[in-house]
């Protein structure tokens, strides 16, 4: 793995956040690739020894694994502009949200092996959750593409079926925990914390949450179960978030998200 030469075709939020990533694993910047028009968006990478340029063709010359993380609209015209580089020695991910593996593979030569890979920008810090789907991958490749984002934080592999599902709750729940997080946030100052103050609080307890299911494996209630007693603030709390329609207006997003995608 470590002399396969890495492609990012698509410097953006995600295609840096892999970078960044890959980098924090100790992973050989001049081995990596990032590509973008505006070149000097990438000027960090540039720093830690990445290969920026915004020449896709010389990126996909250099590299074995080409990583895909354009706009949708943008990528079958890439494709195309790299057709005649792209051979079936090259592994090719996308982590393109609503491009299935069937329309990428009218972009390439059928042999060449396609992955689609859903992260999160979480894969900055090496905690993203990546949903990994393929109809044509070796083994080899597979575990290739398992290896790369595992260093990202942890994979799974699903049926590409849910890729859109993957794509609501693990990418745009970033930002709906983020907006709760916003939320608390305000919340606590309120009540009496300074900004700096509450966000710590608000934080650190949104981590401590997620790493008690985590490690413990236990239901979320089983969990607020421990925090709420009889008459007491918390399941007061609770009940009037509920009354307010809390736990309803998530699943609404939820869905209004994945309908948005599949329109």
């Amino acid at each position: 793995m470590n002399h396969d030469t890495i492609a990012i075709i698509g410097g953006g939020n995600l295609g840096k956040s892999i970078a960044q990533g890959l980098l924090k694993q100790h992973n050989n910047p001049s081995q990596i690739y990032v590509t973008r028009n505006k070149i000097e968006l990438l000027n960090d990478l540039k720093a830690q020894g990445v290969q920026v340029t915004s020449n896709n063709v010389e990126a996909v010359q250099q590299s074995k694994i080409l990583i895909f993380a354009l706009k949708p609209y943008r990528i079958e015209s890439v494709l195309k502009e790299l057709s005649a580089y792209i051979t079936p020695a090259h592994l090719i991910i996308s982590v393109i949200s609503d491009f299935s593996l069937e329309q990428l593979a009218t972009c390439v030569n059928s042999n060449i092996e396609i992955v689609r890979a859903m992260p999160n920008t979480a894969a900055a810090i090496g905690e993203s959750l990546t949903c990994l789907a393929s109809k044509n991958a070796s083994s080899e490749n597979m575990s290739k593409t398992k290896f790369i984002f595992d260093a990202l934080g942890e994979t799974i592999e699903i049926n590409e079926s849910l890729m859109d599902a993957a794509t609501v709750l693990g990418a745009c729940g970033i930002a709906y925990v983020l907006r709760f997080i916003r939320a608390m946030i305000q919340g606590g100052i309120e009540i009496g914390f300074d900004a700096k103050t509450a966000t710590k609080i608000a934080s650190q307890t949104v981590k401590g949450a997620s790493e008690l299911l985590l490690q413990n494996g236990n239901h979320p209630e089983e969990e607020i179960d421990k925090v709420t007693t009889p008459k007491g603030c918390t399941i007061a709390g609770l009940n009037e978030m509920e009354h307010q329609g809390f736990s309803s207006s998530l699943i609404k997003g939820i869905k209004t998200s994945i309908e948005t995608i599949q329109k």
